[in-house]
């Protein structure tokens, strides 16, 4: 993550977590009021780096003033998400472009895949200009019957902060708390999975601010130059950063180091690119791509593919 000055594989690294519950009670709130719902989210953002306040209190306050995205409102029988991603494989670094496309009733959908070649070594940070090479990648199409593409929690995703912590952590009669790192890993599996409006990403911030052991990092830029706020909890030899966009309260970016052990370094850095709800996928030309249930028959050339 770079400071501003005074300024599967996705589901392979995620991995599908075994998460159990997580539930911390908030110190009292002395933080300043929030800016009033309507206020544009600058004003939010204003008042989230304000000196003084607990990493909760930061994003308690986006939390209460993110806006709205033409995402939020879009609607359809496919999940659109397109990622980036730097993740280590035994002492290499891969690097994947994958736009993914899930229809939501059955379980199926493709994903199209832009490989670049792997790096040598673990002590790397993703650097901008790779993001240009993606483009002259080949294309893998990989197809997923039904059943065979799920989400990454159940739809819809919860708008309570308490449910949503509790379907990232099913709770079971003898599990222990979750791990505030699991949750964490929850949160970033569950945006390379799924799309979440306004509502669904402000239940995500109430969740990170009760998770013990989160810090501020102040303003921050991801490898796409794209400004947020950047939160970080370290723990288990492990540090996990976000960086968290200020108006809409989307997680941009999410780094993952070893810290400790025989071999430190990179272990994935993470970009969410896009994400709606829509009824157009995007296949190669002349490819047959299944009906999805109420899926549009006009144009199969989504605009996000070139993107």
């Amino acid at each position: 993550m770079t400071h501003i000055p005074r300024r599967r594989l996705a589901a392979t690294v995620t991995g599908a977590l075994l998460l159990t519950a997580c539930q911390t009670t908030p110190p009292a709130d002395p933080r300043p009021a929030a800016p009033p719902p309507g206020q544009p989210a600058s004003t939010a953002a204003v008042a989230a780096i304000a000196p003084g306040l607990a990493p909760g209190q930061r994003l308690e306050i986006l939390a209460d003033n993110i806006r709205a995205t033409p995402a939020d409102t879009t609607t359809g029988p496919y999940t659109y998400v397109h990622t980036q991603s730097w993740a280590r494989v035994t002492n290499t670094i891969v690097r994947i472009d994958l736009r993914h496309w899930r229809c939501d009733s059955t379980g199926s959908g493709h994903e199209i895949e832009r490989r670049l070649p792997p790096l040598h070594g673990v002590h790397r940070t993703p650097q901008p200009r790779e993001r240009r090479l993606f483009a002259q990648a080949d294309a893998t199409l990989t197809r997923y019957p039904p059943g065979e593409l799920a989400p990454y929690i159940a739809e819809p995703v919860p708008t309570d902060p308490t449910a949503l912590a509790a379907a990232l952590a099913p709770p079971t009669p003898d599990a222990p708390p979750a791990a505030p790192r699991t949750l964490v890993n929850g949160v970033v599996g569950m945006a390379r999975s799924q799309h979440l409006n306004r509502d669904q990403r402000t239940a995500v911030l109430r969740v990170l601010a009760g998770i013990p052991g989160i810090t501020y990092h102040g303003q921050v830029t991801d490898v796409a130059d794209r400004p947020g706020l950047g939160f970080r909890l370290t723990t288990d030899g492990n540090t996990l950063d976000l960086v968290i966009d200020t108006s809409t309260g989307a997680i941009l970016a999410a780094q993952d180091t070893v810290q400790a052990g025989s071999r430190p370094g990179l272990f994935s850095y993470v970009l969410f690119l896009t994400g709606e709800h829509t009824n157009s996928t995007s296949v190669p030309s002349g490819a047959h791509e299944p009906s999805c249930p109420a899926a549009s028959t006009a144009a199969m050339n989504h605009p996000s593919a070139s993107g």
